[in-house]
């Protein structure tokens, strides 16, 4: 293997754990001696230097890591301290109603409650971490079960399931009409 795809094969490794990883895990997997690793290791270090990149080596006695150059924190504390925007559409907060208040429970018993699919407002929830995976229910198929994080708790200001307002049986049927509606819709 030549020089650059090492370094390549170093960098994928690298970035991917997140984590210092040991040299001589890194030459086992290369199939190469630690000398030899260290040596393009140090190429590597050169040229992140040499190009003013935001990424850096850092050696940890026989690991290295790589990290974020300390000049880039003010930098990376101003995205990580810019709030993501949570877009929650009707959609979405039914699809989140119905799981706080059924909860454990999975897909299917969610479209059946609401008549259509809700895979993308199941996606959404679960990338504003809203919900979780909470296991598999034991039954054909395995399917996976939902409920609420402590982020969803955050977010609506209960410190726990209880404080939910409870649903009228009107509601439930506006739900229900809602869903058809937009079933029809599609």
């Amino acid at each position: 293997m030549d020089r650059q795809k090492v370094q390549a094969v170093l960098e994928a490794i690298l970035f991917t754990m997140g984590e210092s990883v040991e040299i001589s895990r890194l030459a086992a997997v290369l199939e190469m001696d630690k000398k030899e690793i260290k040596e393009v290791l140090c190429e590597m270090q050169e040229k992140y230097d040499a190009q003013d990149r935001g990424i850096s080596l850092l050696w940890l006695e026989e690991s290295v890591q790589l990290s974020t150059k300390a000049e880039m924190y003010e930098y990376l504390i101003k995205i990580a301290k810019a709030p993501r925007k949570m877009v929650l559409t009707d959609t979405v907060l039914e699809t989140l109603s119905i799981i706080a208040y059924k909860q454990p429970v999975t897909r299917l018993e969610i479209e059946r409650i609401r008549g259509v699919s809700c895979d993308h407002a199941i996606n959404k929830l679960l990338e504003y971490d809203l919900i979780t995976e909470l296991g598999r229910l034991d039954a054909p198929g395995r399917p996976l079960l939902f409920g609420t994080t402590e982020q969803f708790l955050r977010s609506f200001g209960v410190k726990s399931l209880e404080e939910l307002p409870e649903l009228s049986a009107l509601q439930v049927e506006e739900f229900k009409q809602q869903a058809e509606e937009e079933a029809a819709l599609a």
